[in-house]
């Protein structure tokens, strides 16, 4: 069965060219490496009236907006053996050099595996 990494994160939104740009090279690497698919979308109706808002979880900060994301694969055990590639991956070394500036706070990502539960 499918398997999904989910991640959710307040990224400011002068930074949002650069993420984009980061997003679109990794998510070839994950697609290069087997994920089935990558997307990244960015925070436009937030404001709604029932469950907790997305704003409420990330709290993002003045001039940030919420970015959700999720990586689809084939199984956990796919997404486990995609996920160590990724990391062995030196297009992924280099946008993850300590000390490098991130377009988004990353203590700040929620991040998360989920088995799927409905499938259409």
């Amino acid at each position: 069965m499918r398997y999904v990494d989910g991640y959710v994160l307040a990224v400011p939104e002068k930074n949002l060219k650069q993420y984009r740009s980061l997003s679109q090279k990794a998510g070839k690497v994950w697609k290069d490496h087997g994920a089935l698919q990558y997307i990244e979308t960015v925070g436009d109706d937030l404001a709604v009236n029932f469950g907790v808002p997305f704003p409420k979880l990330v709290k993002p900060k003045q001039g940030e907006t919420v970015v959700f994301s999720f990586i689809i694969f084939k199984s956990r055990a796919d997404r486990d053996r995609v996920n160590k590639k990724v990391m062995k991956d030196p297009r992924i070394a280099k946008m993850m050099k300590p000390g490098a500036p991130m377009p988004f706070d990353d203590k700040r990502m929620v991040y998360g595996g989920f088995k799927v539960l409905v499938d259409f």
